[in-house]
């Protein structure tokens, strides 16, 4: 998207529209979803990107970028490790309402904040487990195809989910970084693929681990 800063609103927002063909619904579901994180934002400091092209560029747009390396479609499930205000998984269920969502958010000012996002867009099958990420792997059974993070933890902590009496060892974890995010040693072998994306002019990767 170029020169977004520079263009009105309804021209972002057309823009926007436009790129990843949504149709008016689901349009008028991030439109809310820009509106109420600017508003909780006032009260909670849950991000320091405010201006709409940020907004959509750099939180948006990046939560969806997994959709070009995957056919969500086929996914059922996906649980989002420290989402925060709700990146990635909240603009991926909105354009894949048929995924079950779990938000793993042991913050309770970002609970609140997910609740009340989660009934405004009327999005069904959103669960907020409450827990950290520890505790989570130890006592839960959930069936999750993947988890995503947009680097909420160390790839240290994340690799935990593989070890042999985990539940979850055989879903995959996949985790946005910078271009030149590098993973500690121990967490190397665990990665399956990288792939690149282009926000804006930047360079980005997804970054995929598994056994």
């Amino acid at each position: 998207m170029k020169k977004i800063r520079e263009r009105s609103p309804e021209k972002v927002w057309i823009e926007f529209q436009r790129e990843l063909g949504l149709s008016s619904e689901e349009l008028d579901k991030f439109k809310k979803y820009n509106v109420i994180l600017r508003e909780w934002n006032k009260k909670f400091n849950l991000t320091a990107i405010t201006n709409l092209g940020g907004v959509i560029r750099q939180h948006f747009l990046d939560s969806l970028a997994f959709k070009q390396f995957m056919d969500l479609k086929e996914v059922k499930s996906i649980a989002d490790i420290g989402p925060g205000a709700g990146f990635p998984a909240i603009p991926l269920k909105i354009l894949f309402p048929h995924l079950h969502v779990y938000l793993i958010e042991v913050n309770q000012k970002k609970q609140k904040f997910l609740r009340f996002l989660v009934d405004s867009l009327k999005l069904e099958n959103v669960e907020i487990v409450d827990i950290d990420w520890r505790t989570f792997l130890r006592k839960t059974e959930f069936d999750i195809d993947f988890f995503v993070t947009r680097a909420s933890l160390h790839d240290i902590e994340l690799i935990r989910m593989f070890k042999p009496s985990c539940f979850y060892r055989n879903s995959q974890i996949v985790y946005w970084g910078a271009i030149d995010w590098l993973p500690y040693s121990k967490a190397e072998k665990y990665i399956k693929q990288e792939k690149i994306y282009k926000l804006g002019k930047k360079e980005r990767k997804l970054v995929f681990f598994g056994l």
